[in-house]
């Protein structure tokens, strides 16, 4: 996979652990969106905790992409949903444990009004592999 960062002063720059643009070549991979559901016992995890929930999202993901010959260095875009922005900044600490600002994914983080489960944050990605 190549993966080039897309950066512009002419546009805002990144308030977080994501960069604006990623250009990749390679086969994609579309990993469905994860939440906090503990993948041995099939139940949801860390009710009330966004820190402990993302934590096991990105676990989830992480276990998905090494299935499929991947890892987070892959990932060119991912989707953050949260049942209260006011996790954001909780969730964007965890978050940033798993990619190298400079190289991050492009994203978008929006809030929603419910969520699986009830669960109070869910990622998808994409990733480009060879």
């Amino acid at each position: 996979m190549t993966k080039q960062v897309i950066q512009t002063t002419l546009a805002p720059a990144p308030v977080g652990p994501y960069n604006q643009a990623i250009i990749a070549t390679g086969k994609m991979l579309f990993v469905s969106g994860q939440i906090a559901i503990d993948p041995t016992t099939n139940k949801l995890v860390h009710e009330g905790d966004v820190a402990k929930q993302t934590e096991r999202v990105m676990a989830n993901l992480a276990a998905i992409l090494t299935e499929a010959g991947a890892t987070f260095d892959n990932v060119v875009k991912t989707g953050v949903f949260l049942k209260d922005m006011n996790d954001f900044v909780t969730m964007n600490g965890v978050y940033a444990r798993y990619f190298d600002e400079a190289t991050a994914p492009a994203r978008a983080c929006v809030e929603v009004a419910r969520l699986p489960k009830d669960v109070l944050v869910e990622i998808d990605c994409i990733a480009v592999i060879n």
